[in-house]
């Protein structure tokens, strides 16, 4: 990917460097992404264990959060979520209760109802997820589990087991909806409740 077509997904993805890295290879290495970032933070983050939280930020009782984590100004993770191997939540974003969030990355103004599992993925600017929604990672069912991924016209390896979402900025995941293993939304896509998406599926 290039820069031009990042934006045509997310307009600002802050960890964007390199614009020809593709989404997976952000999620697969997320860890030492915010290990890094958590370097820079100023002094408003409370650093603990491994785990960034603005001073303005809300974690409920019963939250696990696992290092290392980063959550942002303004932004609140529910009771009995549970967040793991990498979590990169930006400002103003509300993750509900008893969500599971993995190797991920939450932008700015998102929301996760109660009882999601987002796994790798890049969740763009004010995206919303009603309840009980899923971005899964991987393939279960397939003797062959690496994922491939429709990007334009083009259908690509990614050379990993482990990928969820990009999901664009603006868009919207309905109650119940299932985004499968390499999903790719543009911006303001919309996902009816209990809709699959499977993009690619012959691999």
């Amino acid at each position: 990917m290039d820069k031009q077509l990042w934006a045509t997904f997310i307009a600002d993805f802050p960890f964007l460097s390199n614009p020809h890295q593709y989404p997976w290879e952000f999620t697969n290495n997320i860890v030492n992404i915010l290990k890094e970032k958590q370097l820079s933070l100023e002094n408003d983050y409370v650093i603990k264990e491994g785990n960034a939280v603005h001073n303005t930020a809300i974690v409920e009782a019963g939250a696990v959060i696992k290092p290392p984590c980063i959550i942002g100004s303004n932004s609140f993770v529910g009771a009995n979520a549970y967040l793991r191997e990498g979590v990169f939540i930006g400002n103003n974003v509300k993750i509900g209760a008893g969500c599971e969030i993995k190797s991920s990355f939450i932008l700015n103004n998102s929301a996760v109802a109660h009882f999601n599992y987002i796994g790798n993925s890049i969740i763009g600017h004010d995206v919303n997820f009603e309840a009980g929604s899923i971005a899964a990672n991987h393939y279960n069912e397939r003797e062959n589990k690496e994922i491939w991924v429709l990007i334009g016209d083009n259908i690509i390896k990614t050379h990993t087991k482990k990928f969820g979402a990009l999901v664009g900025d603006g868009s919207r995941i309905g109650t119940n909806a299932v985004l499968s293993p390499g999903t790719i939304l543009q911006k303001k896509s919309i996902v009816k409740r209990l809709e699959l998406i499977e993009q690619v599926n012959y691999h």
